[in-house]
C-alpha cells in the first residue's frame, strides 16, 4: 500500500467509516482480476460509499482519463458485493486524488470527482486542529494523521521557528 492510499484510509476510518484497501474484484475464470480498488469506505449512519484511487502519476489528462475509467468502471460494478450483508447505498461517491495535477480544475476524471492532495490535507488539517493531543489524540494506530495532528497543534511554533518563513 503507498502514502496516499493509507492517508486516505486513515482518515475514513478515523470518521468512523469501514474500510476496505487494495481489494482485488471480478475475478476472472481464467486466472486474475478484472481490477483492484485502492480504497473503499462505507459510513453505516450516514450510509455513505466513497471510492479512492490516489494517483502519484505524471500522465497526461488523456492517459489519466483511460487509466481511472477503467478503475472506476471495476468500481462500479463491483464494490456493492464488498459489503455484503450491509445496507450500502446505490450510489458511490468516487474521487481521483492527486498529487501531480494544475489548479485547472476538470469537472470530471474517469467518471470521478478529481481532488488534489492539498485539498485533502487542508480538510485534514482542519478537522485535527480541533483535536488537543493532551486531551483528544489520534489513535497510534493512524501513525500519519497522529503526525500531522501534531503539525497541526504546532504549527504556530513551528512558523515562529522559522523566522515567520512558510513551513
Amino acid at each position: 500500500m503507498n502514502y496516499l492510499e493509507e492517508l486516505v484510509g486513515e482518515w475514513y476510518e478515523f470518521q468512523g467509516y469501514f474500510v476496505r484497501r487494495n481489494v482485488k474484484v471480478g475475478k476472472r475464470s481464467k486466472g486474475g482480476y478484472e481490477g483492484e480498488l485502492d480504497v473503499v469506505a462505507f459510513h453505516p449512519e450516514r450510509r455513505h460509499l466513497v471510492h479512492v484511487e490516489p494517483s502519484m502519476d505524471a500522465l497526461s489528462w488523456a492517459k489519466r482519463e483511460e487509466k481511472f475509467r477503467k478503475k472506476f468502471l471495476a468500481g462500479r460494478k463491483h464494490i456493492h458485493g464488498l459489503f455484503a450483508g450491509l445496507n450500502v447505498p446505490d450510489e458511490v461517491d468516487q474521487i481521483a486524488l492527486l498529487q501531480f495535477a494544475s489548479k485547472q480544475r476538470r469537472a470530471t476524471l474517469g467518471g470521478a470527482k478529481p481532488v488534489l492532495v492539498s485539498e485533502l490535507l487542508v480538510e485534514i488539517l482542519r478537522e485535527l486542529r480541533a483535536h488537543r493531543v493532551v486531551s483528544n489524540a489520534v489513535p497510534e494506530d493512524k501513525p500519519i494523521l497522529r503526525t500531522l495532528q501534531f503539525v497541526a497543534e504546532h504549527r504556530d511554533v513551528a512558523f515562529q521557528a522559522l523566522g515567520g518563513r512558510e513551513l
